[in-house]
């Protein structure tokens, strides 16, 4: 099986191919490579008390609903 072009893809038709083919690695590879290339390099501590998780929370409830609004 020749290889497709995994860089011509967008990332739905990306998708849609390591969903179809599982067991290909290199689509696979190209898939995670694609997504964590544009993910967000900010990291978090983890909440280390009762309140901290709370105001967590109430941030994660923020962002969604800015999510939802735009």
């Amino acid at each position: 099986m020749i290889e497709p072009d995994f860089s011509s893809m967008s990332k739905t038709e990306l998708r849609a191919f390591v969903i179809a083919h599982p067991d290909n690695k290199a689509g696979f590879r190209a898939f995670v490579d694609r997504f964590t290339s544009e993910a967000s390099p900010e990291t978090f501590d983890i909440p280390k008390s009762n309140a901290e998780i709370e105001e967590v929370e109430i941030l994660i409830k923020q962002k969604l609903e800015q999510l939802n609004n735009s």
